[in-house]
């Protein structure tokens, strides 16, 4: 694990000619990476035009279900970052693919933001409202999606509960127990997918970082690459994710995971930065001296 530094390391800065040649291909958590709410963190506008400037193949990858990439690339706008949407991969996103390749189809109970709503919209097996379900409409119910929900209510506990515990299948979108905001750290999917868990007993199957489903699916969009950096704030979910699939982890610390967890973790970062201003002085180190990657 590299220290904490604001400059480029020694390392870097003596790079093998034939590591300066190699196609890099970049991968950015979004909340406490890019953005801490609705403010840009320091850096971040200009890291995403210089990749796009020397033709590095990125992805921006978030376990927050809440949004579309449609929403999240008019949010990233409105900040002044332009990203392509078909660069954004969300874990509601994921959990539709893997929905339609692996599981049969049937009624869904959502319990998620509009983001996630949308996204089982699309598979067309239909969603059960909860007002279907005060009717009795619950007792169909054969997939329970749960992600990140601002508008959680008891009943919609309740409800996914009996469901589960009738025999419907039980998905997470993410584990995150919290996410970063303006305030500080804010409740998390993985806190609702927990409260599910203890009252139905039963183990969810988890779709986003850092689990396979959705590595494949953005490995796939960054195309033939001979390294993946993983750039993420957090130990259990973006670095874990790194270091399952080979990729390189990069900790920024601006977001959920501080120096001291660092210390304390079984799970190590191979770089700490304090920003992603910080990381794109290390990508003009190694890709400014070329017009492409």
């Amino acid at each position: 694990m590299s220290a904490l530094s604001s400059e480029p390391s020694s390392e870097l800065l003596n790079l093998p000619t034939f590591f300066r040649h190699m196609r890099i291909g970049l991968i950015f958590d979004m909340d406490g990476v890019i953005y801490r709410g609705n403010e840009p963190i320091e850096g971040a506008k200009e890291t995403v035009e210089f990749m796009k400037s020397r033709g590095v193949p990125f992805v921006f990858l978030t376990n927050n279900s809440t949004k579309t990439p449609k929403m999240y690339r008019e949010k990233l706008l409105s900040m002044g970052i332009d990203v392509p949407e078909d660069n954004i991969v969300t874990s509601g996103l994921a959990t539709r693919l893997y929905m339609a390749e692996h599981v049969k189809p049937g009624e869904i109970f959502v319990i998620g933001g509009e983001g996630l709503r949308e996204e089982m919209e699309a598979l067309d097996w239909g969603t059960v409202s909860l007002e279907e379900c005060r009717e009795g409409a619950w007792r169909g119910i054969r997939h329970v999606v749960v992600g990140l929900d601002p508008g959680l209510t008891y009943e919609k506990l309740k409800y996914g509960t009996l469901a589960i515990r009738n025999g419907a299948s039980f998905i997470g979108t993410n584990p995150d127990t919290t996410y970063p905001a303006e305030e500080g750290l804010y409740p998390g999917a993985g806190a609702i997918i927990a409260a599910l868990q203890a009252s139905t007993g039963k183990k969810p199957l988890i779709i986003g970082k850092p689990n396979e489903p959705v590595y494949e699916i953005v490995r796939e969009k960054l195309g033939e690459v001979d390294e993946v950096w993983m750039i993420g704030d957090r130990l259990d979910t973006d670095i874990l994710f790194a270091k399952r699939f080979g990729m390189k982890a990069i900790l920024v610390l601006t977001g959920v995971s501080s120096l001291e967890e660092v210390e304390r973790s079984d799970v190590k970062p191979d770089l700490i930065l304090p920003s992603v201003r910080e990381l794109l002085d290390y990508l003009r180190t190694i890709l400014g001296g070329r017009d492409e990657c």
